[in-house]
């Protein structure tokens, strides 16, 4: 069964089109709305297994506060504003769909953050940083850019939205770390690191999918009175991720050193789409159907960038040095 996991989590540019399209069929055929009962335990189970590979203790390690501030800086005062102006470009009548653009930029880094660094031989350590700092943050602040940027156009209950992040963030995150020391004391760091740590992002990968497949099926009658709305959200979106990676590599070449530089990326472009799909069904009712729909199509983009980025760090970056340590 975990290899099984391990294999649909290593291909979710294929699991997650086929879950979309899985989606849409049952919910052409078929009455949904029992679905939205689902949605609170496929959130738990996307987002609690995640916080327990989550290592809270790396902060104390040592923060590069340059490099976490450039970060920072990138995720929260322009890349948030970029997507709100492409959700009024593009979406000026379903704003609903800019909320779902906006929540995809809000929610910073991810445990795919931390792979992606590795893969590309970046600095895991900085990574990993940038993923606690970037989603503590970015669970804060989401709720007040939210009812600022998008107030006047869609229904925000800020109240429900801070309730629902600490709900989907924090409460997780407390039981994860819980759940993390529990076992580190049973079986030992080596074997959390090499047995279980690995089992959690298969178990999240379910998660995501079924958030996914309750996006689509909920949507799926409204898509087929629209013709060409998938093809029209990708736009924005491709838009929004191509401007961040090339922003993030500029800045990266030109400030940091090669390690330090693809964290950079990493810690900027992959955002916690699974997050922010949650916060838009859980807070906004039906109308954050629209939203989720955005965000769901943006999982596609964002794992196959992803992984064309490292096939071409080499040659963005030049050759990893020999005397260059990997974090």
């Amino acid at each position: 069964m975990w290899r099984i996991l391990s294999e649909i989590t290593k291909n979710l540019v294929v699991a997650i089109p086929a879950m979309m399209i899985a989606g849409f069929l049952f919910g052409l055929n078929f009455d949904v709305a029992f679905l939205r009962n689902l949605i609170i335990p496929f959130t738990f189970l996307m987002v609690y297994p995640m916080m327990i590979t989550l290592n809270i203790k790396h902060l104390k390690e040592g923060i590069n506060l340059r490099l976490q501030a450039a970060t920072q800086f990138v995720n929260f005062a322009i890349i948030p504003f970029i997507a709100y102006g492409l959700g009024l470009l593009f979406f000026p009548d379903k704003p609903y769909m800019a909320l779902g653009l906006l929540l995809a930029s809000l929610l910073p880094t991810s445990g795919m953050t931390i792979s992606w660094t590795g893969f590309a031989k970046g600095n895991i350590g900085a990574a990993i940083n940038m993923t606690v700092i970037g989603l503590s943050l970015g669970s804060l602040v989401a709720p007040f850019y939210v009812q600022g940027l998008m107030g006047a156009k869609v229904e925000v209950n800020i109240i429900q939205v801070f309730k629902q992040i600490a709900i989907i963030v924090f409460l997780p995150m407390f039981f994860g770390y819980l759940t993390r020391e529990a076992l580190i004391k049973r079986y030992g760091q080596k074997d959390f690191k090499d047995v279980w740590a690995p089992r959690f992002p298969s178990i999240s990968t379910i998660g995501v999918l079924g958030i996914v497949f309750i996006a689509l099926a909920l949507k799926a009658k409204t898509i087929a009175q629209s013709h060409g709305v998938l093809g029209y959200i990708l736009i924005p979106l491709l838009l929004l991720y191509g401007i961040n990676f090339a922003l993030n590599t500029a800045v990266g070449k030109s400030l940091f050193p090669r390690g330090d530089a693809i964290a950079l990326v990493y810690g900027t472009v992959m955002r916690n789409l699974s997050i922010a799909l949650a916060v838009a069904i859980n807070a906004f009712g039906t109308a954050g159907s629209d939203a989720a729909l955005v965000i769901a199509i943006a999982y596609i983009i964002q794992v196959q960038s992803a992984a064309w980025y490292v096939k071409l760090t080499d040659r963005v970056f030049g050759m990893q040095p020999d005397i260059e340590a990997v974090q």
